[in-house]
């Protein structure tokens, strides 16, 4: 579990380079779920970069879902995803 994390956190930084990245495995409140039982991770992510200035809510998500590509596939089963460029998480915060 800990390496899958680590690959779905290199993902990111790699293609988005986040200023903050929180990414939270929530697996363990999903057992007895098919995604559960075939392997496949949730996990609640938190991410800030530059690259989502004038980007919609949906645009943000293609953009992880793309950053992370096969792991989608098998390795994750479901994301919770907060995306924000550094002035609105900024404004989030206050």
């Amino acid at each position: 579990m800990r390496e899958r994390r680590q690959r779905v956190e290199r993902a990111l930084e790699e293609s988005l380079e986040p200023v903050h990245l929180e990414i939270e495995d929530q697996s363990d409140r999903h057992a007895g779920h098919a995604g559960a039982r075939s392997g496949g991770s949730h996990y609640r992510i938190t991410i800030v970069s530059e690259r989502f200035g004038g980007r919609s809510r949906l645009e943000r998500h293609r953009m992880l879902y793309d950053a992370l590509g096969s792991l989608m596939e098998v390795e994750i089963h479901a994301l919770a995803i907060r995306a924000f460029t550094p002035t609105e998480w900024t404004e989030q915060r206050s």
